[in-house]
């Protein structure tokens, strides 16, 4: 089968891409930015991509087109599909249908951590030998793709709440039908589609319905819209990780980069990794209480995380000048950048130097949403500059005061943040974009000053 894929360079539906070809699809792919690393990746694999959305791509003539949820009708390939009555599916769709289906689906989701925790437990069923399939929202450390095929039945995929195309507005997620599901958290996001977090709790719902009474489901004890969820009906075995739960982690070390599980308040085993902070130790518990349903031991789980690598874009230090560390991380919700900022303060130390640096970059944030939730996610940092250029449809001049400093001009951030970097100050960035290369250029402008 020929499969063309439309918004191929997007992290999810390069995925698929990578997944179809390894599976023996034959597949071709446009997007209207073909550029590396996702482009050279594609092209390594063998598959041919068109640069563009016209209408002229379609003559050859593929067996079934796989859309993207950035495409729009008005775009000339959309509306040639259309007309001429052309197969088409969404990707969640697809992956349903020709390559899910036989396979023991272990979902992550949850609004925060769904990157990190389906990575840790990729890794956590790769290192006890499963050889598990994978498709993740971003760059494992511990792997070199972001999605592969394996003859292996397991398969680790992240679960996404956002809508699936413009002809099929339900999650992702439903698609999927797990065998095992870690709910990592549920808040308010995706302002775009969801008008209230009730909204949010029903596709939770939805997905829950979808895991059989002899599967799992791995969820937080404090999560109130998690609750909430699952109260609307749930048929399958539930694990608790967190405090009173049947599963909780002790910091053996204050940045939580050591820390034991208890399971029934008895010591099951020590966890040492390179990751920090509480929400990498939830994060972690989860993975490890999920892969019990693949018969991974805790122990056995502690054991693979020794040996685990954060995804990229998750607390990566991107260079040292003049003793200032130079942080990304793709936080882009409060809960994140306050959680993130939080881990770094933990292993830094109360004396350190912090500087917190954001782009409400993500359709929520650029709405406002949770906007006013935004200044006390700085509370671990001793500054913080927000980056508003234009597109962003609030006032965020209204949070220009005290430690808080709003800043509509690149340069002059990088400026005004290079100017608060003492030797030993640590720079957080934090955006689900590039960023405009802040990170280079800040690292650029601190050597210039030496």
């Amino acid at each position: 089968m020929h499969i063309h894929i439309l918004g191929i360079c997007g992290t999810f539906m390069g995925g698929i891409a990578a997944i179809a070809k390894q599976a023996g699809f034959t597949v071709t792919g446009s997007d209207a930015n073909v550029y590396p690393p996702m482009s050279d990746e594609l092209r390594a694999l063998g598959i041919k991509l068109h640069q563009g959305y016209d209408a002229k791509q379609l003559d050859i003539k593929p067996d079934l087109i796989v859309v993207g949820n950035v495409m729009k009708r008005g775009m000339p390939v959309i509306e040639r599909m259309l007309n001429d009555d052309l197969p088409y599916v969404s990707g969640p769709q697809w992956l349903e249908e020709h390559y899910l289906k036989g396979r023991r689906v272990m979902a992550v989701s949850g609004t925060h951590g769904k990157t990190t925790t389906s990575s840790m437990l990729a890794w956590i069923l790769e290192k006890n030998g499963l050889n598990p399939g994978f498709l993740i929202g971003g760059m494992p450390g511990n792997f070199s793709v972001s999605a592969r095929s394996t003859p292996s039945p397991w398969f680790v995929i992240e679960a996404d709440e956002y809508d699936c195309a413009f002809f099929d507005k339900r999650s992702k997620f439903v698609h999927y039908h797990p065998r095992a599901l870690i709910i990592n958290n549920i808040e308010y996001d995706h302002a775009d589609i969801f008008e209230n977090v009730g909204q949010i709790e029903r596709q939770f719902h939805h997905l829950v319905r979808t895991v059989p009474s002899e599967g799992l489901i791995v969820a937080p004890s404090d999560d109130k819209c998690v609750d909430d969820a699952l109260s609307m009906g749930c048929w399958t075995p539930v694990i608790r990780v967190g405090e009173g739960a049947e599963l909780r982690g002790r910091a053996l070390k204050p940045d939580c980069s050591r820390f034991e599980v208890l399971e029934k308040g008895i010591k099951a085993c020590e966890v040492e990794f390179s990751c920090n902070g509480e929400y990498s130790m939830h994060n972690a518990i989860m993975a490890m209480a999920c892969a019990r349903y693949a018969g991974i031991s805790l122990k056995e789980s502690a054991n693979a995380l020794s040996s685990f690598v954060l995804p990229k874009r998750r607390m990566e230090l991107k260079g040292t000048v003049n003793g200032v560390e130079v942080y990304d991380d793709f936080a882009h919700h409060p809960t994140a950048v306050r959680v993130t900022l939080h881990g770094l303060r933990e292993r830094a130390g109360r004396d350190a130097r912090v500087i917190a640096v954001f782009e409400p970059r993500s359709n929520s944030m650029k709405m406002g949403a949770n906007a006013d939730k935004l200044p006390q996610s700085f509370e671990d940092a001793d500054e913080a500059f927000i980056y508003a250029p234009d597109g962003v449809r609030w006032n965020t001049d209204a949070l220009n005061c005290g430690k808080i400093h709003v800043r509509h001009d690149l340069d002059s951030l990088i400026e005004d943040v290079a100017a608060k970097c003492a030797p030993g100050t640590k720079v957080l960035a934090m955006s689900n974009g590039s960023f405009g290369n802040f990170h280079q250029k800040l690292l650029q402008r601190l050597k210039d000053a030496n």
